[in-house]
C-alpha cells in the first residue's frame, strides 16, 4: 500500500507547473487563463441568426438636430 502511495505522490508531480514555458512564448498558467477566456467569450457569442443584416436602413441623421450638436455631446460644466 505504501509503494502505491508514493507512486502516486511522484506521478502528480509529472504535470507542467503553471511557470513552465508553455505555447506561444506563454507561461502553462497563462495559457490556461487563456484558455478560459475564451470559452467564456464563445459561451457569450449571439447566435448566427442575430449578426445577420435584417434588411431595414437606418434613417439618416438631421445634422441641425440638437442631439447631433457639438454643444450636446459636450460634458457638463463643474462648478
Amino acid at each position: 500500500m505504501l509503494p502505491l502511495a508514493a507512486l502516486a505522490l511522484l506521478l502528480a508531480g509529472c504535470g507542467k507547473a503553471d511557470s513552465d514555458p508553455g505555447p506561444g512564448g506563454v507561461t502553462m498558467g497563462e495559457a490556461r487563463a487563456l484558455d478560459r477566456a475564451a470559452a467564456m467569450l464563445d459561451a457569450r457569442r449571439p447566435p448566427a441568426a442575430a449578426l445577420e443584416p435584417s434588411g431595414q436602413r437606418l434613417a439618416p441623421q438631421d445634422a441641425s438636430a440638437p442631439e447631433a450638436t457639438a454643444a450636446a455631446v459636450r460634458s457638463p460644466t463643474v462648478r
